[in-house]
């Protein structure tokens, strides 16, 4: 059983073939819309077993719904985004359990399959190679903005998108063409994860601001402190052990720092299989992007411009 590296899901070994990951993850909305929550809390569930390189195969649901101040079909259209969602994956549902709450909560446990030598932990990162994300940052920023009504239907859509995108596509690239290291990006931020990574594989590593895809409004509501508690609290806990540049401002911190939700994955690979990388996650339309490095420990962890 591998538990110890800090990886989101556990991994259970069968066989010298086979081996179930297991993962459990629910949210409250992040939208207004019923559906679309649904859909976007299976697809942040799923992300944990994408995230090494397994292939989900069952899930249960996790439901919790105020019953006497929302209508029931209101957690129909939840559940109703979640097995669409499911079965684009290829994932069945085969039940669950739900309670009485005051406020609504949806997720999943899944259960995933791996080879126990094919597996990809966040602990395998080496000195010299590329880090690369799959989805752009700024989601909790966002998403904070629209619950205080402040974002456009445009940029509501996008990030609808965004979160309910599922990382299978990533997952399959990343496994067809080798990599070292890999955890998805939510609720700890690009930097969270990151530190993760790098004191489970024993490295440092250097991420360049200027490199990392952002979804445009969230430098905008950041800039008028639209930024949620986890964002925050994430800053506050990152600010002294990341080595900051003097360009790199607060509302870049907060970025980096963000809250997401269903984000993306958070790949290290030997730079040798850079390009093969890329090219694999842009055949199957993934806007991957070469965010920084892995360096030795020494380095710690630092973001530059």
């Amino acid at each position: 059983m591998a538990t110890e590296t800090g990886d989101d899901a556990a991994v259970y070994r069968l066989s010298d073939e086979l081996a179930l990951v297991q993962t459990v993850d629910f949210i409250t909305p992040v939208v207004d819309d019923p559906y679309a929550f649904g859909a976007i809390a299976a697809a942040n569930a799923l992300s944990d077993v994408y995230a090494m390189g397994a292939k989900p195969v069952i899930a249960l649901g996790i439901v919790s719904f105020p019953t006497k101040s929302l209508p029931l079909s209101v957690l129909g259209e939840i559940i109703r985004g979640s097995g669409d969602k499911a079965a684009e994956a290829g994932v069945s549902i085969i039940g669950g359990h739900s309670i009485d709450d005051n406020e609504p909560k949806y997720g999943l446990s899944v259960t995933g399959l791996v080879h126990p030598q094919k597996m990809i932990t966040n602990a395998g990162a080496r000195a010299g190679d590329v880090l690369v994300l799959t989805k752009p940052l700024g989601i909790g920023i966002i998403t904070t903005g629209i619950d205080r009504r402040l974002v456009d239907r445009r940029t509501t859509d996008r990030v609808i998108a965004v979160m309910a995108s599922l990382n299978r596509a990533a997952s399959e690239a990343m496994v067809s063409v080798g990599v070292n290291a890999c955890t998805d990006v939510t609720g700890f931020g690009l930097l969270g994860h990151l530190r993760v990574m790098a004191q489970a594989s024993g490295v440092g590593a250097r991420v360049s601001l200027s490199k990392v895809p952002v979804l445009a409004q969230a430098w905008d509501l950041a800039a008028k402190r639209v930024v949620p508690e986890g964002t925050h609290n994430n800053h506050r806990y990152l600010r002294n052990q990341v080595l900051w540049d003097e360009s790199v401002s607060r509302e870049a911190q907060l970025v980096l720092c963000d809250a997401q939700t269903s984000g993306g994955l958070l790949i290290a690979a030997a730079p040798e299989r850079k390009e093969a990388l890329l090219g694999a996650l842009a055949a199957r339309g993934i806007s991957a992007v070469e965010i920084g490095q892995i360096l030795d420990k020494e380095v710690g962890l630092r973001v530059t411009h």
